[in-house]
């Protein structure tokens, strides 16, 4: 009997200097949700590549350095792919990018962040909804996350459920119907991956700026256990099906 597969959709590459000492996105994300009892197959989405002809328990949507508002050809094929997977109600998880191309294709709005990058280990402010959340329930409530991003999801689609906040993004994470969600926080970063985006971004910060981030990072073991959380739901809900 095959495994179970899980499918994780690459929306881009990290950058060359990032991808030389620590991998690249599919690595991390692998490390954090592989299973002896489960395969995980990656798409490369941005490279125009076709679906994988599979069955699958469930998608991961990776961060990517391009931009929702770019309306990418391959970026506006994954959008209606994304809606196909929810109307057959496969669980699925958008991750920095992932979550901003889940919020516009359900209808609601990405746009560049007021007041430039969110960058650092920052502080993640959980609604009263997501004590009845299947994955951000086993979360505390409040937890350290590892951030980039210029753009941001500024206004959630109609229907969804806001999950998460921080101090100035409003809508960190948020899940739509049962079994949809998005998280702008990067789940798969570690400290030291989160460092290395510090340093490539560094030029675009005041000194001042630059050690405040550097002296505030965090581990996030909390923010990486969302990943391990999204699986266990992938499983559960294929074994009861």
């Amino acid at each position: 009997m095959s495994k179970p597969k899980l499918l994780l959709v690459l929306c881009g590459d990290t950058f060359p200097a990032i991808r030389e000492q620590h991998g690249n996105f599919d690595h991390w994300f692998i490390q954090a949700m592989e299973r002896p009892e489960m395969e995980i197959v990656v798409w490369n989405a941005h490279q125009h590549h076709d679906v994988p002809d599979i069955s699958f328990i469930g998608a991961v949507l990776t961060g990517s350095p391009a931009m929702v508002t770019d309306r990418a050809g391959w970026s506006e094929a994954l959008s209606g792919w994304v809606l196909e997977c929810i109307g057959l109600g496969i669980p699925v998880l958008g991750v920095c990018y992932g979550h901003q191309l889940l919020a516009d294709a359900l209808g609601g709005e990405v746009d560049f962040q007021p007041g430039g990058r969110e960058i650092g280990s920052l502080l993640i402010s959980c609604s009263s909804a997501a004590a009845d959340d299947p994955l951000f329930s086993k979360l505390p409530q409040s937890f350290f996350a590892q951030l980039t991003h210029a753009q941001s999801v500024t206004k959630m689609p109609t229907g969804a459920v806001l999950l998460g906040s921080s101090s100035r993004v409003g809508c960190q994470a948020f899940r739509y119907g049962e079994a949809v969600w998005g998280v702008q926080f990067h789940p798969e970063f570690s400290r030291d991956v989160m460092a290395a985006y510090i340093n490539i971004y560094s030029g675009d910060m005041s000194q001042r700026q630059r050690l405040t981030v550097e002296e505030h990072l965090h581990d996030s073991p909390e923010a990486n256990q969302l990943l391990g959380h999204f699986v266990d739901y992938c499983l559960t809900s294929e074994s009861s099906g």
